[in-house]
């Protein structure tokens, strides 16, 4: 199995439903390869869309909503592909991003973990690519100290608004709505770190690849459109402290500086 595509449903069967249209019809991948789609306990209906029009695809239905890590490692143990891709459900493919990736994958077997270039729907960049944080991610990421000029400039520096972002790089970390990985080595790295329930697993995994002696890079030239759009960050801090959102965010920030506490950041060059 050349490729295995997983992609993680939580009440998102209309957008998953349009990802896999856009994989199985739209798309003609000239890889062996397989779609497994796991639902993280949400029971919306998925599986008899996928039982009805994507016969194919292998389902399976977590019985709990353990995360955005838990739910995807119910798929990667079940993946076979020399390649793994992460899915979040709100993607749009309409270029060759998947072959880009994949014969970035062979051409650099340096590389453990990549993602591509994501994109709006308005053709403009999402910054999906980031050097390390420090404690102060959660506080200019969040609140309304983002608008200020050391938010800015921490910002900038954070989300590498300085490089190119059409080109391929070596990058400290990638984000998880799409990601492609080499399934060979997790026996060294090892799977995402279900302690987080959402958010820090891909910073997390990312520094795991670095640390193992895995580059991480940026793959420019593959463009994937991502629905998603961040929630605003100018908020106060009770407004953040009152979203669940917000603050999944910073116990799973809590947890990832308790675990590398002490630990020197892996070089990422």
């Amino acid at each position: 199995m050349d490729l295995s595509i997983i992609i993680l449903n939580y009440n998102n069967k209309n957008l998953a439903k349009e990802l896999l249209k856009n994989l199985t019809e739209e798309l003609s991948l000239p890889y062996n390869f397989e779609i497994i789609v796991v639902d993280n306990a949400s029971y919306d209906g998925l599986d008899d869309i996928i039982k009805e029009k994507f016969p194919q695809v292998k389902f399976i239905q977590s019985d709990k909503n353990g995360g955005f890590a838990y739910g995807n490692n119910l798929g990667i143990k079940e993946a076979k592909g020399k390649y793994i891709i992460i899915m979040n459900p709100d993607l749009a493919i309409l270029s060759n991003a998947l072959e880009v990736m994949y014969q970035y994958m062979e051409d650099h077997p340096e590389v453990g973990l990549a993602g591509p270039r994501l994109i709006n729907a308005d053709k403009s960049i999402q910054y999906s690519c980031t050097r390390f944080p420090d404690w102060r991610l959660p506080f200019y990421r969040r609140t309304l100290l983002s608008e200020t000029k050391a938010g800015q400039k921490w910002l900038d520096n954070y989300l590498m608004k300085d490089i190119n972002h059409y080109q391929n790089i070596y990058v400290p970390t990638v984000f998880g709505a799409c990601m492609i990985f080499r399934r060979d080595v997790l026996s060294k790295v090892g799977l995402l770190d279900d302690r987080y329930f959402m958010y820090m697993e891909d910073l997390d995994w990312s520094r795991r690849f670095w640390e193992n002696g895995y580059k991480v890079a940026y793959i420019g030239r593959a463009e994937i459109i991502h629905l998603h759009r961040r929630q605003s960050a100018a908020e106060s801090l009770l407004k953040v402290l009152r979203s669940k959102t917000a603050r999944h965010h910073i116990l799973s920030f809590i947890k990832y500086l308790a675990k590398f506490k002490g630990k020197k950041l892996p070089p990422t060059v």
